[in-house]
């Protein structure tokens, strides 16, 4: 196994474990390798510093690595867009008009239903703010999409 340091289009770094580069190469040009932050398939290795195996001295460093993490991470992906496909059948989305929408409903003024869609970072701490609840989720792309 190798792991590599990854990086999306939108600059989100994270790391992968893979048999080995070809089998990187290939996900990659298969568009199976994606940003378990934002889900873009655009990914390119990262800039890494070497291993060097064969040391007296350990790699602290590798002991701060969430191992179990890395081994799962296709995991986590599909349930984020399990949760995704949830959201998208049960909610009706709202685009940026989320802070809106959710203020509507809050006070009284729209129907209570489940709604989705953008927020700022501002828009999200005001809503907290107000005491609106709502719950961020990352965001994967679809397969598909």
């Amino acid at each position: 196994m190798i792991v590599f340091e990854l990086k999306c289009k939108h600059s989100h770094e994270f790391e992968a474990w893979f048999p080995s580069s070809d089998a990187f190469v290939k996900q990659q040009k298969a568009s199976n390798v994606t940003c378990p932050i934002c889900g873009d398939k655009n990914v390119e290795k990262a800039l890494m510093a070497p291993s060097v195996s064969g040391t007296k001295k350990k790699n602290k460093d590798s002991k701060k690595l969430p191992k179990k993490a890395q081994q799962k991470m296709g995991q986590y992906v599909s349930a984020l867009k399990e949760i995704r496909a949830q959201v998208e059948k049960n909610c009706d989305y709202v685009g940026e008009n989320f802070p809106e929408e959710a203020r509507k409903m809050y006070y009284g003024e729209t129907e209570q239903h489940n709604i989705y869609g953008e927020a700022t970072e501002a828009d999200a701490e005001a809503l907290n703010e107000e005491g609106i609840e709502f719950q961020q989720i990352p965001w994967v792309q679809n397969s598909d999409a």
